[in-house]
């Protein structure tokens, strides 16, 4: 494994993290002794940088990470989120109060097992709260001891320069991958700028960049069954674009996911990207991406990839995107 240093500080992350929502949620049937199997091989492969949300299986991933966590505390660095408090009326409603915050905290900690968070999260941006005070609560968290740094998820840069003005923010959290780009614009040269580390989650796109995802497949609790990147003519261009890709990948002897990943790696030594899976074999292929060099010919040629099959259709449905910070 090789490491990039996080943020401003002298921790070493391994280059990859590991995304663990997919254990607990989202993703289809759940197994348990596969995901604790693959935990203990990220430990064994060098992938200290582990992230999860109180969200997941609606605090399930925090108590099945603890498991492997608490034993190993001194060897893993740990980010979770707080956030998203969903109601019967409105399953993406989203509470980032301070009241919520501190009940949110202390849930997390007892489930995780441990007595300080690495690295804390807001999942998404409450419009109902200003980032000031938000922030400001987060703060708290720091002197109390109870969390270590401070991290926003998807949030627009108007939010996270407020943001850093409160206290530092050490972390963004936002999708990136070769389908998925509108980062690149404002906010990560902002990110490079204000030396916080940029966490990009489903650098894979979902599995598309795979070019092994069945979607006629996916289980019926799978979420992306509802995203428009998996229906239609979007997802015919995107199966198009990934076999395309998995030839290239062909050329550079290495796995598509192991290409779409170093395309990430390579984008900046802030990036740390957080493949998830719950499965062992893949784990082990994401981690040979870190070896994977690729060239100015190489990169230009995935970008050629891209636009020669353009329809690849948003991210988010209607009903997610409501969630995202748009200012």
């Amino acid at each position: 494994m090789k490491y990039r240093t996080f943020s401003t500080t002298d921790i070493k992350l391994s280059s990859l993290g590991l995304g663990c929502m997919g254990m607990s949620h989202a993703y289809g049937e759940r197994n348990d002794a596969e995901s604790i199997a693959t935990l203990e091989k990220a430990l064994e492969l060098g992938v200290n940088f582990w992230d999860t949300a109180d969200i997941y299986g609606h605090g399930d991933n925090e108590k099945l990470i603890s498991q492997v966590l608490v034993p190993n505390r001194s060897k893993i660095f740990l980010a979770t989120k707080f956030g998203f408090r969903p109601t019967p009326e409105n399953p993406q409603n989203i509470d980032a109060s301070p009241a919520h915050m501190k009940k949110a905290v202390e849930a997390s900690l007892k489930r995780l097992g441990i007595e300080t968070i690495d690295l804390y999260y807001a999942h998404r941006i409450d419009p109902k709260v200003p980032v000031e005070e938000m922030v400001g609560a987060m703060s708290q968290l720091v002197k109390e001891g109870k969390v270590r740094y401070l991290g926003l998820s998807e949030a627009s840069a108007e939010t996270i320069r407020k943001a850093h003005a409160v206290h530092p923010i050490s972390a963004l959290q936002s999708e990136y991958s070769i389908l998925t780009r509108e980062v690149e614009e404002e906010i990560l040269p902002l990110c490079k700028n204000l030396n916080i580390t940029f966490i990009p989650f489903s650098p894979l796109s979902r599995g598309l960049m795979t070019n092994s995802l069945r979607a006629d497949q996916l289980d019926e609790k799978d979420f992306r069954k509802n995203l428009p990147r998996f229906s239609g003519e979007n997802l015919s261009n995107n199966q198009q674009l990934a076999q395309a890709f998995s030839d290239l990948a062909a050329m550079k002897k290495c796995t598509p996911a192991q290409l779409a990943l170093a395309w990430v790696l390579a984008q900046g030594d802030f990036i740390i990207p957080i493949p998830g899976t719950k499965q062992r074999k893949y784990l082990e292929e994401n981690t040979g991406a870190v070896d994977i060099q690729l060239t100015v010919s190489d990169l230009k040629a995935i970008d050629a990839l891209r636009d020669r099959f353009p329809n690849i259709g948003s991210r988010y449905n209607e009903s997610y995107a409501k969630t995202l910070d748009k200012k």
